[in-house]
């Protein structure tokens, strides 16, 4: 297993650290590392390039007609101002 030193974590981090490892009864070890996979999204089997879950409750919650309508007020976007490449 590597060991590696971080520096500069700040108060804030730090007591979130301890917090943690209180609430759980483990080591600061333990805990910086479980918040580090956590950042990392490598927790409950993520896999590294995971983005998350935060915006799944907006998955599929549009009707047909408000996807009709996105699309058409985001259409303009797909015109290339040429002259703007000059």
């Amino acid at each position: 297993m590597k060991q590696l030193t971080v520096r500069g974590l700040g108060d804030d981090l730090t007591s979130a650290i301890r917090r943690l490892a209180n609430r759980d009864g483990t080591s600061l070890n333990r805990a910086a590392v479980k918040l580090l996979r956590r950042g990392a999204g490598l927790e409950d089997g993520q896999a590294a390039d995971t983005v998350g879950s935060s915006l799944d409750h907006l998955i599929g919650s549009w009707s047909d007609a408000e996807a009709d309508e996105i699309e058409r007020a985001l259409k303009h976007f797909e015109t290339i101002d040429e002259a703007m490449w000059e």
